[in-house]
C-alpha cells in the first residue's frame, strides 16, 4: 500500500464490492451517509485508485492526484477526492472529483459533510455551477484551460509562424526529438532551469505535479537532443476515460539554459504529430493561470476576479503569466474557463494558504 494512500478516508463501504451505484439512488445514499463516522484507517489500495483514474481521470488534473503527499476522500464503488491542507488545516481540493459524470454530485456532498469549508482549485464549469446552486459557493475564473483538436492540427495559420520559426531555428542548429528517458540529464537541466525561474527554490506543486513521481506509468516523455545530449524535455500525462487514454498534458517541460530557444514549440509539435498517428484526438494544454475572460458571471466574487486581474498585469516577479499565455495562445487551442471556488468574497488567507501549499511563497 502506499504511502498516500495511508492518508485515504474512505466511505461507503457496504459499496465495497466495486458496484457503482445507479445515478437514480443518488439523491437517497447521500441523505443516507453518516460521513463523520467513517472510518479513517480503511483506504484505496494504489492499484484500486489507479483502476478508478483509468476510468474517470478526464480532467486535466486528474493524474497529478498520485503526486507524493496527497490526501484522499475515497467512495468504494464511485471514485475518490484529492486534496492538500494548508497552514490553517482547510482543504484545498485539486480538479474535478475522479467519479462518473453522474456521481458528482454525491461525492461533492459527502465531502462537504466532513470539510464544510474546503477550497476547490482549477474545477470544471459543471462542477462550480453545482457548488454555486446547492452549496451556495463563489464560483470565480481562476485562468483558462486549451485544448487542441488534433484531427485538424496543423502548423498553417499568422499565429502559428512563432511555432514553424522555433522549429526550422532548430533544425538549423541540429536538434532532433525522440520519444525516450535519460534520468541523469533530466535532474541536471531540470536543476539548472529551475535557478532561471521566478520561483527558485523549489518546484511548484499541487496543480502542477512534481518531476519525480512514485507513479508514473502511461507518461510520455519527448525529448530534443543535439549531437546525442539532451538539451530540453516535455512529458506528457494521460487523460483518460473509460480506461483508455483519449488525450495528454503537457505538464513537465524543461530546457537547458545554454540551449532553449524554441524548444517547447519544437517538441511539442514533433509529440502531436506523434500522438495524431496514433489516433489519439485531442490534446489539452492545461491550465492557463490568471487568463480571464473579459466578461464577469454573476457567480464570480468581484473581489477575488479583481486580484487576479491584478496578479496577472503587475504579478509577473511571481510567475510568467503572460509569458505562458502567449505561448499556449500560438496553437489556436479551444478556449474553456476553469474555476476556484470558495465560500467567501474575501478569502485572503485562504489564497496565502493556496500560494503556500504552491510554493510559489
Amino acid at each position: 500500500m502506499s504511502n498516500q494512500s495511508n492518508l485515504s478516508e474512505k466511505l461507503l463501504p457496504e459499496y465495497a464490492s466495486g458496484e457503482a451505484i445507479a445515478s437514480s439512488d443518488i439523491g437517497h445514499v447521500g441523505l443516507d451517509l453518516h460521513i463523520g463516522d467513517a472510518p479513517a484507517s480503511d483506504v484505496f489500495t494504489e492499484s484500486e485508485r489507479i483502476a478508478y483514474l483509468k476510468r474517470h481521470g478526464g480532467h486535466v488534473l486528474s493524474f497529478c492526484s498520485m503526486q507524493p503527499n496527497m490526501r484522499y476522500f475515497d467512495m468504494p464503488g464511485i471514485g475518490y477526492l484529492s486534496f492538500m491542507t494548508s497552514f490553517t488545516g482547510k482543504p484545498f481540493l485539486l480538479g474535478d472529483p475522479v467519479c462518473a459524470k453522474e456521481h458528482m454530485p454525491l461525492m461533492i456532498d459527502a465531502f462537504l459533510r466532513r470539510y464544510p469549508n474546503v477550497i476547490f482549485c482549477q474545477v470544471s464549469k459543471p462542477v462550480m455551477h453545482y457548488l454555486h446552486t446547492a452549496h451556495n459557493y463563489y464560483g470565480t475564473q481562476m485562468g483558462s484551460q486549451s485544448n487542441i483538436d488534433l484531427t485538424k492540427w496543423d502548423l498553417k495559420g499568422k499565429k502559428k509562424q512563432v511555432i514553424r520559426t522555433a522549429i526550422n531555428q532548430a533544425k538549423n542548429k541540429g536538434v532532433t526529438v525522440h520519444e525516450s528517458f535519460c534520468a541523469s540529464q533530466t535532474r541536471e537541466i531540470s536543476e539548472n532551469w529551475i535557478k532561471t525561474r521566478k520561483v527558485k527554490s523549489q518546484e511548484i506543486r499541487f496543480l502542477i505535479r512534481p518531476l519525480r513521481m512514485s507513479y508514473s506509468a502511461g507518461v510520455r516523455n519527448f525529448y530534443a537532443y543535439v549531437d546525442d545530449k539532451p538539451v530540453g524535455f516535455v512529458f506528457f500525462d494521460p487523460i483518460y476515460e473509460n480506461n483508455e487514454v483519449v488525450s495528454y498534458v503537457p505538464n513537465i517541460s524543461r530546457s537547458s539554459v545554454e540551449f532553449n530557444q524554441g524548444l517547447f514549440y519544437t517538441i511539442m509539435s514533433h509529440a502531436m504529430d506523434v500522438f495524431k498517428a496514433e489516433g489519439i484526438k485531442r490534446l489539452d494544454l492545461g491550465l492557463i493561470p490568471m487568463s480571464m475572460a473579459d466578461d464577469d458571471e454573476k457567480q464570480e466574487s468581484k473581489w477575488v476576479k479583481g486580484a487576479m486581474r491584478f496578479c496577472y498585469k503587475h504579478g509577473n516577479f511571481l510567475y510568467n503569466f503572460k509569458g505562458i499565455e502567449f505561448t499556449k495562445s500560438r496553437f489556436r487551442g479551444e478556449i474553456e474557463r476553469t474555476y476556484i471556488c470558495h465560500r467567501g468574497a474575501m478569502p485572503v488567507f485562504d489564497f496565502i494558504g493556496m500560494f503556500k501549499i504552491l510554493n510559489v511563497i
